[in-house]
């Protein structure tokens, strides 16, 4: 290597190293804006492709294909929870080495992040081909929506590998100190694939097969992207020899810290499998697609505190590891304050704008009265929501695994599965939607408390490291 590569290479990788100690030094304020705000762009974009796919499905296929693809949800959210079992964790471990300094450590994550999540992608994705149909049936699949749920499936499973691999190592690309790079990772997929949607489901008259293709398209050239970014040495956390064999103790590191977003994503396949079932025998296939246009208006907003969480994460990560306890707080309580406003907003929306929503997915009679009757009901306290999302991300960034668990899994099944079990037995239909909103606010409570009791042991836990 020349002397100029040389100097060249080690110019980059000081720059890099910048923007790892920043994390404890700038302003929290700026720096939660500086990290959100990329990621926020692109979750919004990656939630308005989700949204762009499904409104050509509506409007371009029609309601069975709608409430077909409602069917497809918990497969979905497998494939995701096994996504973040490794990514968040990773990234989580990433940021507290670093604010330990110890940026060895974090390469051995990175590499054993590659291998799990190739072994896990590669083995889930193998057994949802082997019994596609039997679990989209077990799922709530009619003879109406079952071809629709399976044609969508069966193109789109490949692509589920190289999700996995784009949202794992975007997560730890954000962590590593490239929050913009993470954002434009995220905005190159879903500007492909809405450029993709209307030529293939339209054009080609592909219906919702086009829709997994063009979807599955943009996910290979992302991983490309994500991928070619820790191939290149100058960038400050890389691909080297020795880092992949995976270690035992440094794996369960990694997996008990993912174990929530894991928990929370494989919980809600859970609930939509009993949302599924207990839709389709009080309200038939019409109420399974308003639920599938009410996940996707939910899933919006809550996109966008996720993208919130995201920034924050390394920012309480290191400096959790730094034991600079006044800064962590300070984020904290920052992201909580902009997540409930969102969240205020999306529950206004969904309440005087619900109509304008609904038919933006379906010109159905039948689909648009059975939407905008569940989202009213549905989001009533979704206000709520922001304040345990951020809670949850709080514990998983400063390594406290089992709270996190815990709390992930309160509203998802602690709660919403018996009152869902319940309630539409003395209401019918208007017992699941009113699931949501009680579960909410019965999370809201446990959060507050689990909060303040967490806060206040890390607060004891540093003063101590610092006597």
């Amino acid at each position: 290597m020349s002397n100029f590569a040389a100097e060249n290479r080690n110019r980059h990788i000081a720059m890099d190293n910048s923007k790892i100690l920043e994390l404890g030094t700038m302003p929290v304020g700026k720096l939660l804006w500086k990290y959100s705000v990329p990621a926020v762009i692109g979750m919004v974009v990656m939630s308005l492709y989700n949204i762009v796919d499904r409104i050509f499905i509506g409007q371009g296929v029609g309601a069975d294909a709608i409430s077909g693809l409602a069917i497809t949800f918990p497969l979905m959210n497998i494939s995701a929870a096994l996504g973040t079992l490794i990514g968040v964790g990773a990234a989580a471990r990433v940021s507290i080495e670093y604010g330990k300094d110890d940026q060895q450590l974090a390469k051995k994550i990175l590499g054993n992040s590659l291998t799990m999540t190739l072994i896990i992608a590669i083995a889930y994705t193998t057994v949802f081909y082997i019994f596609l149909e039997p679990i989209l049936r077990f799922f709530g699949a009619s003879d109406v929506t079952l071809p629709y749920a399976y044609d969508y499936m069966f193109y789109l499973l490949p692509g589920f590998i190289l999700t996995n691999l784009s949202y794992s190592f975007n997560n730890i690309m954000r962590a590593s100190g490239y929050p913009k790079k993470a954002m434009i990772t995220m905005i190159l997929g879903a500007v492909i694939n809405v450029a993709l949607d209307p030529i293939f489901i339209l054009v080609l008259d592909m219906g919702i097969r086009g829709a997994a293709i063009a979807t599955v398209i943009s996910m290979l050239i992302t991983a490309i992207f994500v991928m070619w970014h820790f191939c290149n040495k100058s960038s400050v956390l890389h691909f080297t020899r020795g880092i992949y064999r995976p270690n035992i103790r440094l794996v369960w590191n990694i997996m008990t810290i993912g174990a929530s977003p894991f928990l929370i994503n494989l919980a809600g396949c859970c609930i939509n499998i009993l949302i599924n079932n207990t839709l389709y025998k009080y309200g038939g296939d019409v109420a399974i697609g308003a639920a599938g246009i009410f996940n996707t208006y939910t899933q919006m907003v809550v996109m966008i505190v996720l993208g919130i969480c995201q920034g924050l994460q390394p920012i309480i990560g290191y400096n959790y590891g730094a034991h600079k306890y006044e800064r962590l707080r300070s984020a904290y309580f920052l992201a909580i304050r902009v997540s409930s406003i969102i969240f205020i907003i999306g529950a206004m929306g969904s309440m005087f704008g619900t109509e304008y929503v609904v038919r933006a997915f379906t010109v159905d009679p039948k689909l648009i009265s059975a939407s905008t009757h569940a989202l009213r009901m549905a989001t009533f306290t979704f206000w709520t929501v922001g304040v345990s999302i951020v809670s949850t991300t709080l514990f998983q960034s400063v390594g406290d695994a089992w709270k996190s668990i815990f709390l992930s899994l309160t509203r998802q099944v602690i709660y919403i599965i018996p009152i869902m079990l319940i309630l539409p037995r003395f209401i019918g239909l208007d017992g699941v939607w009113l699931s949501f909103p009680l579960s909410d606010l019965c999370t809201l409570i446990t959060t507050i408390i689990l909060v303040k009791r967490e806060l206040m042991k890390i607060k004891v836990r540093m003063q101590a490291l610092s006597a």
